[in-house]
Parts: C-alpha cells; sequence; structure tokens
C-alpha cells in the first residue's frame, strides 16, 4: 500500500468516528476533533501524494499553505482552517464554550468536503 494511501485510510478512519454517536456520553468536542482529525491526516495524505513529507502540525492553515505549492485551494476547502482549534483546546475540558449538535453538524460538513476534494485530487490512484 502505498504511503498516501496509508494517510487517506487514517483520515477516513477518523472520519467515521466523527460521525458516529453511539451515546448521549459522547461530547460533541470528541466528535468535532475526530472531524478536524480526518481533515489533518487527508491534507497529509495528499502532500506525500505530492512527494512531500508533511509537516509535524496540527494546523490546518498550514498544511493548506504548504499544499498551495502543489495544487490550487478551492474557496470551500479554505474553511477547513476552522477545524483546527478542535486539535487542541478542545481536547480537555476548559475555556471554551461547549459544541452545539449544529456546530457538530457543520463541522464535520467541512470535514466530509475537504476529503471529498481531496479524494478527487488523487483519482485515478485512490
Amino acid at each position: 500500500m502505498s504511503r498516501y494511501k496509508e494517510w487517506l485510510d487514517r483520515a477516513y478512519s477518523s472520519l467515521d468516528v466523527a460521525r458516529h454517536r453511539p451515546t448521549e456520553l459522547v461530547c460533541y468536542e470528541d466528535l468535532c476533533y475526530q472531524a478536524q482529525q480526518a481533515a489533518e491526516k487527508g491534507l497529509k495524505s495528499l502532500l506525500v501524494f505530492y512527494g512531500t513529507d508533511p509537516p509535524k502540525t496540527h494546523n490546518l492553515h498550514i498544511l493548506l499553505k504548504k499544499l498551495e505549492e502543489y495544487t490550487e485551494i478551492p474557496d470551500h476547502i479554505i474553511d477547513v482552517v476552522k477545524l483546527t482549534p478542535y486539535a487542541t483546546i478542545t481536547r480537555y475540558p476548559g475555556d471554551y464554550e461547549i459544541i452545539t449538535k449544529n456546530e457538530y453538524e457543520q463541522n464535520l460538513s467541512i470535514a466530509e468536503a475537504c476529503l471529498l476534494w481531496i479524494e478527487n485530487k488523487l483519482v485515478p490512484n485512490v
């Protein structure tokens, strides 16, 4: 299996976790973290596809900037940077507003759109 495909598989694994709330005990913050992880791993898979090692960062803005060296980033994909805070701020209880179901659904849609764009960039290689 190619290295970029391994990254993409992990992205889809995170996305699948983000899509499922098995019980009311699972916090939307945790699901948004998984949505962020899906986008991050997906962006890193595309960087690997283009032949570069992805930076070790959770900052999606940095990953997009690096990808701009290889491809044009559509406007609707730039929204993915909104997911960056979920990589750190909401991982632990503390100084943030509780995430609502509506916010979670919006964040999930952003991650899904990002992975769809990435998959289309990789076709027919996937």
